[in-house]
């Protein structure tokens, strides 16, 4: 059977080299798939234009500018309004996927259907995992994440840990996951147009953690390791002061809406 799958990328002056890495493990990872229709959403909040972006044989190219620099969730939306695709994936501009990712999540798909969000195994460029699937977080493990140095974080090693997820998520697959990362979602689409797409409270950071958990309440989200990306990401606290406030902007907005936790 035939599918119809969409992807959306947001972009704000992004890194040309990890972009096309992106773009190239797409196409790859499109190859063989019974696909009627492939449909790649580039949404760019950049101030300029210097990236030229053309279709390919495994998909075609919407490319959406000029409505400025309206965030990530808001610029996702962008593309969850226009697609009436089977599947949708809301992906970064600094992961690759490994070749057969989007056939296994395929595959996982048909075989559950209560499953309505997968997310993936992630692994950073030297092949380290990383631990983006989350419990709820508490402002101390925000705090301990995000400003102390590595000698108090160290005291504190098992609440972030357990924080992470690091007791559970290995080679198997997790189910009833709370909090996934915003840098590869992959809806079935009827899900992610029922939740509205991410809630426009949201200009950076925590707008994932909010979609998942309202996805939570009315779907299946699973954990397959046999999905593989590479993600090239990083902490707000590496990207300096003005991300720093924007996370913790965010991650008031997130408690008001979802409760307060200190410890």
């Amino acid at each position: 059977m035939q599918i119809n799958i969409s992807f959306s990328i947001v972009l704000y002056k992004p890194d040309r080299d990890l972009l096309f890495k992106t773009l190239r493990s797409l196409e790859t990872a499109l190859l063989n798939l019974p696909l009627s229709t492939s449909v790649l959403y580039i949404i760019d909040n950049s101030p300029e234009n210097h990236i030229t972006f053309e279709a390919t044989e495994s998909f075609q190219v919407v490319y959406i500018k000029g409505h400025g620099n309206i965030g990530f969730g808001q610029g996702h939306n962008l593309a969850i309004s226009k697609t009436n695709s089977d599947f949708h994936l809301i992906l970064n501009p600094d992961v690759e996927i490994a070749f057969d990712g989007l056939n296994n999540a395929l595959e996982f798909f048909s075989a559950h259907p209560e499953c309505g969000l997968i997310v993936p195994a992630v692994f950073d460029r030297t092949g380290q995992r990383q631990y983006l699937c989350k419990r709820y977080p508490s402002i101390l493990i925000l705090a301990l994440r995000g400003l102390a140095p590595q000698w108090l974080r160290k005291i504190f090693h098992k609440q972030l840990d357990y924080f992470e997820m690091r007791d559970v998520i290995s080679n198997n697959v997790v189910w009833d996951l709370l909090l996934v990362s915003g840098c590869f979602m992959f809806f079935r689409t009827d899900v992610i147009k029922k939740l509205g797409g991410f809630d426009k409270r949201f200009f950076m950071y925590f707008e994932d953690s909010d979609l998942s958990i309202r996805a939570k309440k009315i779907v299946k989200i699973a954990y397959i390791p046999s999905v593989k990306i590479k993600h090239y990401g990083g902490y707000a606290a590496k990207k300096g002061f003005k991300h720093i406030i924007m996370f913790a902007r965010s991650a008031v907005t997130f408690f008001r809406i979802h409760g307060w936790k200190f410890f």
